[in-house]
């Protein structure tokens, strides 16, 4: 694969670290272990059968966390510590055929990875004020499907799958936008007279 091959699919698994880091890290390391993917030097290390396991087993975790209204926030608060470094590393370890991370390639998969999450967390927060728990399951089935086709088309067709992260997020950054300005609109100011 080419540099510029190999940057998109960087970005991309940042940008899939901020949704579901857990999830990321076991497809990845799935597809090194099965030789689905040549994996950089750098990212040889998600193969491993430790990082395997408990990528695996906290991918799991997250999925039924995640769907619990109150609890996928105070999820989301957490892994914000954790989904950011993460990206950052993915990204970078994508770009480095000798180990070596590069710090612009680190600082683009944190901003990258800090754009997913604000974006999911925000979104999430709102849904969190409907009293019915089927949007966050929808939601959250959704995000989790996104994370696998996400993965699976990035290493297919990194361009394609980074032309669709990058509409999906303005999509969804308008959106958040609208629905905010909606809720908190100030009330109209009455005429002086």
């Amino acid at each position: 694969m080419t540099d510029a091959h190999l940057f998109a699919i960087g970005v991309l698994l940042a940008w899939l670290a901020g949704i579901r880091v857990y999830l990321t890290v076991f497809g990845v390391g799935l597809a090194g272990w099965f030789g689905w993917l040549d994996l950089p030097q750098a990212l040889e290390v998600t193969a491993s059968p430790w990082v395997l396991g408990v990528s695996g087993v906290l991918a799991v975790a997250e999925f039924f966390a995640d769907k619990i209204p109150g609890v996928d926030s105070g999820w989301d608060l957490l892994h914000t510590l954790l989904r950011i470094p993460a990206g950052a590393f993915l990204a970078a370890a994508a770009l480095s055929p000798d180990g070596d991370l590069g710090t612009g390639m680190l600082a683009t998969g944190a901003g990258v990875a800090l754009t997913s999450h604000l974006l999911k967390s925000g979104a999430r927060a709102m849904m969190n004020t409907s009293p019915e728990p089927v949007s966050n399951w929808t939601a959250s089935v959704t995000e989790d499907a996104a994370v696998v086709g996400g993965l699976a088309l990035a290493f297919a067709h990194p361009w394609i799958a980074l032309a669709l992260v990058v509409a999906v997020s303005l999509f969804f950054a308008l959106l958040v936008w609208w629905v905010w300005r909606k809720l908190f609109r100030r009330a109209p100011r009455p005429q002086g007279g």
